[in-house]
């Protein structure tokens, strides 16, 4: 009892640990999980940002600019002769008098105007006041000279500019279509490795399904050749048999049990790559909602499909239009940077010294309002070429657009007829089987009786083995048909949306 127990116990932790995934779940977990889809999704994120940015261009630009300059030598307002006769001013005016004077003594002295007491008096106190008023004059010169001194060799400096941009030739509205446009395809991009993704899961999730499928029908096939193997050696043990019928019977139970190994090796495979798909380790234990028994109803079948849908839908296309957009935008940038340019500027400049107050040590600025003006005038045709250019960009994509656009087409009708020669294969397959399993019980009946060999049972079991191999093969090959038409007319997603 203890060891039954420990038995049912065991079991019991082994199901609970699997974990039972549907279709729409192992599509959900490979779009969380894939590491392709991060880098779509972060690249859609960053095109959104750069598309944000771009936007802020057609806004008024604010920047503090300060800096400060050491210079060996200051700016001067005199030359070095003004400033020489600046400091010696006193002395050239002092002198100037002194030979006005002279003369005018001279003249007062022999004219008796002056005694020659009051003359030597004269001469005796003149050369005093002289040496004064040039002593005097000097200092007024000297100071003079030192007020026209800058002292710009330390120069410290801020301003606040402002710049608005007015007209750009149609550049900055391009520019912002632009990104927008590239930020669009960012999210199509997204799209179209999605619907891949979810492509991909679908193939692998009904090949493990196919494979479980083929792994059951496998055991059921070497159960009857080993029944009937059994059967065969107690025929021989009877003598109604020979021994070349047991051998043959042998061979087909080995070619049973290799085929066996081959499924359950295949099915494992095909578990880890769904497993790798989803983001799962590759050793998980997992179980598919469909292994068990394969869902034969169509969920979508859409024969006469609308190609406009598909045109529309289709993340290929959708890309391609945007591509035709971002040249057609290309160009008109390109165009705009040989129109004029308006911009409208502000701002407020302080300089130490002050350059508005006589070089004074302090800081004093002014503000400033102006429109700036760029027009190219000759650039050898440069703006043309580029524009031409960008024009056969533009009608290269359209080109490849319109190639593309047939091809999807060819695609559609190809998975159309796919989706219904499936559909009819599967009917068929459904018929085939019930005909096998007649068959078979007949055969077996017959072998009973003794009316029949071993061989014809042989032959029998194959033939139902062929059938329902072809019936799981007809109906995987319908969803896969489903799955191709789906991904053709861009609908490929989530049941609940993503």
């Amino acid at each position: 009892m203890f060891l039954v127990g420990a038995m049912l116990h065991f079991v019991l932790l082994t199901v609970s640990a699997q974990q039972v995934l549907s279709l729409d779940s192992c599509r959900r977990l490979a779009l969380d999980n894939n590491k392709q889809l991060r880098v779509a999704r972060l690249k859609q994120e960053a095109a959104a940002n750069t598309h944000k940015a771009v936007a802020t261009k057609f806004l008024p630009k604010v920047e503090a600019l300060g800096g400060y300059e050491f210079t060996s030598r200051e700016i001067s307002i005199l030359n070095g002769q003004q400033k020489t006769t600046l400091s010696n001013i006193g002395n050239i005016v002092v002198g100037q008098m002194k030979n006005n004077v002279t003369p005018i003594m001279t003249e007062l002295a022999q004219g008796a105007a002056l005694s020659s007491q009051q003359a030597a008096a004269l001469g005796n106190v003149a050369p005093q006041i002289g040496a004064s008023l040039a002593h005097s004059l000097n200092e007024v010169g000297q100071h003079v000279r030192n007020a026209f001194n800058t002292d710009t060799r330390h120069v410290f400096m801020g301003a606040v500019m402002v710049r608005q941009p007015i007209f750009m030739g149609g550049g900055l509205i391009a520019a912002n279509r632009l990104a927008a446009l590239g930020e669009q395809m960012a999210a199509e991009n997204l799209e179209g490795q999605q619907q891949t993704m979810i492509y991909d899961v679908d193939r692998a999730y009904w090949a493990v399904v196919s494979l479980r499928q083929k792994q059951r029908l496998a055991r059921q096939y070497l159960t009857l050749v080993e029944q009937l193997d059994s059967n065969v050696y107690k025929m021989i043990a009877n003598g109604v048999a020979t021994r070349a019928d047991g051998l043959q019977v042998d061979v087909k139970v080995n070619e049973a049990e290799m085929t066996l190994t081959q499924v359950n090796n295949g099915e494992s495979l095909a578990r880890m790559c769904l497993c790798q798909l989803c983001g799962l380790p590759i050793d998980s234990e997992v179980k598919l909602s469909d292994e068990d028994e394969i869902p034969t109803a169509l969920s979508y079948v859409d024969d006469a499909f609308n190609l406009e849908t598909a045109w529309e839908n289709r993340p290929e296309l959708k890309m391609l239009r945007t591509m035709v957009g971002m040249s057609e935008q290309k160009t008109r940038m390109e165009r705009a940077a040989f129109l004029p340019q308006v911009a409208l500027t502000a701002g407020y400049l302080t300089t130490n010294p002050n350059v508005y107050d006589g070089y004074e040590r302090r800081f004093a600025g002014a503000w400033n309002v102006g429109v700036v003006m760029r027009i190219p005038v000759w650039n050898w045709m440069e703006g043309s070429y580029k524009v031409r250019a960008s024009r056969a960009t533009t009608a290269m994509a359209e080109i490849e657009l319109s190639d593309i656009k047939e091809k999807v087409e060819l695609q559609l009708n190809q998975s159309s007829y796919k989706l219904t020669e499936a559909v009819k294969r599967m009917k068929v397959a459904e018929k085939n089987v019930q005909r096998a399993e007649e068959n078979l019980r007949c055969a077996n009946v017959g072998f009973q009786e003794g009316v029949m060999q071993s061989t014809d049972v042989m032959a029998a079991q194959t033939a139902w083995l062929n059938a329902r191999t072809q019936q799981i093969d007809a109906i995987i090959d319908k969803k896969l048909a489903q799955t191709d038409l789906q991904k053709a007319m861009g609908t490929l997603q989530l049941q609940q949306g993503y």
